[in-house]
């Protein structure tokens, strides 16, 4: 029996873009949108995966993005998922002339939400230790994904979330969004044009590795499924700790979650650090734990002869044989001060200018281009902060070929490039 084929939005407006050209006809008024907003054909429907912390930030910002509709939250807590729910009904209800809405649904699984042909684009916001297999899904659904940094657990998800994204033609924004930040732009920029001479050392501002937590077994609070929160991770039994999300304690702190603030800073500072050597795709070519190779903190030997090092810089510390930057959030300050002051001239290294990193993941979508922060670069910068922590936990230095993607002669410490998974959950 025939069956109906569902277009997607990319293919209706291919399709009716097409048939435009020889058939004109009537569009009632209702098509273009009520208060300004652009008619349903024009915006981008969207789902979100992961409604806590970060998600929940994101979800007020794409709220109140007329280029984007909500249709459908996914969360294994019920809880914060039907919260999420709420808030988005309620808004757009308020967009309507009679004052209701009911069109967002609510998920548990995130397979579901990607089955739906009606979905172009997808916020990834979970726990670091779901990001590859999620976002790998999305890319297979044909969906494009802004996914939450740190990009991976481990290296071998981040290089098979690349090769996803490019076999499926997917636009991947990276959450580390300080590249769209006009301050970190500008200093990479000063560092690129050779304003401070030749680059010697960088500094960075970061927390220190995961490590293995115990918490005492509690009863698994009503709403939320702990099974598919643990997913591919070792069990564990629920502790409210374990799952939270505080930046002072939760699963950012466990290595069967996370990379610790490693990876959590890292994939900020690090990203920034890498952007300003010209390094995005490349790495480090030699890594040294506290206590190694003379160094009383982690170390980074470039093969450009470049040293980058933890701590000793508020944010991210460039310094060459003719001057310093520094730069945070809030924060730029260049040593001597008349290398901040003169504007990046035509003949100057000028870097991708981002008019945000929200927008410019739906500019690209909608372009086709790779966004400023695109999931190659997220591989590349989440890299050097697994690089550490692998050092770090084993307690040796150890060499990295960037280019095969290999630590070099060390069985051990290459067997930490990735992580088993618990049975059924799969790449």
């Amino acid at each position: 029996m025939w069956k109906r084929k569902r277009l997607t939005r990319r293919q209706f407006m291919q399709k009716s873009a097409a048939a435009a050209v020889a058939v004109p006809y009537f569009v009632p008024v209702t098509a273009f949108g009520r208060r300004g907003r652009p008619p349903p054909s024009e915006r981008l429907n969207m789902g979100f995966i992961g409604v806590g912390n970060m998600g929940g930030g994101h979800l007020g910002w794409f709220l109140d993005n007329e280029e984007v509709q909500i249709l459908a939250i996914c969360d294994v807590d019920a809880k914060k998922g039907g919260k999420a729910v709420r808030r988005v009904e309620e808004r757009y209800a308020e967009q309507t002339q009679s004052g209701t809405y009911t069109g967002c649904d609510l998920y548990n699984e995130y397979e579901e939400l990607l089955a739906r042909d009606d979905i172009d684009v997808v916020l990834i916001a979970v726990p670091d230790h779901w990001h590859a297999i999620v976002a790998i899904a999305a890319c297979r659904a044909g969906k494009d994904v802004y996914c939450e940094k740190p990009l991976s657990l481990t290296i071998r998800e981040a290089r098979a979330m690349v090769n996803a994204a490019r076999r499926y033609n997917t636009v991947f924004q990276t959450g580390s969004q300080q590249r769209s930040a006009g301050n970190f732009r500008y200093a990479c920029e000063l560092v690129r044009s050779g304003r401070i001479g030749k680059l010697l050392t960088v500094n960075v501002g970061i927390g220190m590795p995961s490590s293995e937590k115990y918490f005492p077994p509690q009863p698994v609070r009503a709403g939320l499924d702990w099974e598919r929160w643990l997913g591919p991770a070792p069990w564990q039994p629920y502790n409210a700790e374990r799952c939270s999300g505080s930046y002072s304690g939760g699963w950012r702190l466990v290595r069967d979650y996370s990379g610790g603030m490693t990876t959590d800073w890292g994939a900020h500072h690090f990203d920034i650090a890498q952007w300003g050597m010209g390094m995005d795709g490349n790495g480090p070519a030699e890594i040294y734990p506290p206590g190694t190779g003379g160094f009383d903190t982690l170390t980074y030997k470039y093969a450009s002869g470049v040293v980058m090092q933890r701590g000793g810089a508020n944010g991210i510390l460039f310094t060459g044989t003719d001057g310093k930057v520094e730069v945070n959030r809030g924060h730029f300050k260049t040593w001597p001060e008349e290398i901040g002051k003169e504007p990046i001239g035509p003949n100057d290294v000028h870097l991708y200018e981002s008019p945000g990193q929200q927008t410019d993941w739906l500019n690209c979508v909608r372009d086709r281009r790779r966004p400023i922060c695109d999931v190659a670069i997220g591989a590349s910068s989440v890299t050097v902060c697994h690089l550490g922590n692998i050092a770090s936990w084993i307690g040796r230095p150890i060499r990295w070929n960037p280019a095969k993607e290999e630590i070099i002669g060390d069985e051990a410490a290459s067997r930490w490039l990735d992580r088993p998974k618990r049975a059924p959950y799969r790449l």
